[in-house]
C-alpha cells in the first residue's frame, strides 16, 4: 500500500524467461501489493517460471493476442482485485523496477494521474543503446504527435506506464488495437479526457534478451501513431466520430 492506496504492477510478458527473475526481484515489494504476470503464449518457460518465482497472479494465453491484447488483460485483472494504482513493467528488463517508487508516489500523493518513464529526457537514449534509426525515428513521431494533440510530451513511445484507477475506468482502452500502436491510443485516449500525464527520467537498456519491433514493423507503427494523432485532432474539432473516445 501506499497512502492507503492498494499498488499492483502487471507484467505484459512474451518470451521473456531470460529477464523475468531479475526483473520482478528489483520490484519494490514493501509498497507493492499485488504482481500479475500476463504471458502471451510464448514459447519458453516464463509460466512456469512466474509461478516458481511466487508471482501472485500467472495469466496465460493460449494463443498470442498482441502486445495490446496482452494489456488488455493486464489491466482488466488489476482492476478486478481493486487497484488504485497500477505500473506496467516490461519483464524484459529494459526499464529499471527502481523508478516504480518514484512513480507510485509522484500518483500516490495526487500530484498526476499518469506517470511515463522516458528514455528521451535526459539525454541518455543513445548512451543506452538505443539504435540511431529508433531515435530519429521516435524524435519524430514526438514532434509531430505533440503538434497534433497539442500537448509536450519528451516521447511517446515508452512501454513504462502508471495510472491511477480512475484513468483505466475512464477510458475506454477495450476499444484499443492488440498491436502495439495500443500504447499511442491510450495516450491519445487519456489526453481527451483531460488527464495530465506526468514524465520522469528512465536510462534506456538494449541488449539482446530486450524485446524489439524490426524496420517494418516500426514504419507501421509509425504510420499508426500518426492515425491515432489524426483522428484525435478531427474528433476535438467535431469533424469525426471515433469510437476511441
Amino acid at each position: 500500500m501506499y497512502n492507503n492506496k492498494k499498488v499492483v504492477v502487471v507484467l505484459p510478458a512474451y518470451n521473456a524467461e531470460l529477464t523475468l527473475e531479475k526483473t520482478y526481484r528489483e520490484i519494490p515489494m514493501d509498497v507493492v501489493d499485488e504482481v500479475i504476470l500476463v504471458d502471451d503464449a510464448s514459447k519458453d518457460n516464463t509460466v512456469a517460471l512466474g509461478k516458481s518465482l511466487g508471482i501472485n497472479h500467472v495469466i496465460k494465453h493460449e494463443r498470442n493476442k498482441g502486445y495490446g491484447g496482452n494489456q488488455k488483460t493486464c489491466y482488466n485483472k488489476a482492476l478486478e482485485i481493486g487497484a488504485d494504482i497500477v505500473i506496467m513493467l516490461h519483464p524484459d528488463y529494459q526499464y529499471t523496477p527502481k523508478l516504480l517508487m518514484a512513480m507510485i508516489s509522484i500518483i500516490g500523493n495526487e500530484v498526476y494521474p499518469v506517470v511515463l518513464g522516458s528514455r528521451i529526457l535526459g539525454g541518455g537514449a543513445l548512451k543506452g543503446g538505443m539504435p540511431m534509426y529508433k531515435y530519429i525515428f521516435n524524435r519524430m513521431l514526438t514532434l509531430s504527435q505533440n503538434i497534433l494533440l497539442g500537448e509536450k510530451l519528451s516521447e511517446y513511445h515508452t512501454g513504462y506506464r502508471a495510472f491511477n484507477r480512475e484513468v483505466l475506468t475512464a477510458i475506454k482502452f477495450q476499444n484499443n488495437s492488440d498491436d502495439f500502436v495500443f500504447d499511442n491510443q491510450m495516450l491519445s485516449q487519456i489526453f481527451y479526457a483531460g488527464f495530465q500525464i506526468a514524465e520522469v527520467t528512465c536510462p534506456t537498456k538494449y541488449f539482446d534478451e530486450a524485446s524489439s519491433i524490426n524496420f517494418s514493423r516500426s514504419v507501421t507503427y509509425g504510420l499508426g501513431c500518426l492515425k491515432v494523432s489524426l483522428i484525435h485532432r478531427l474528433s476535438k474539432w467535431g469533424m469525426l466520430k471515433s469510437d476511441l473516445y
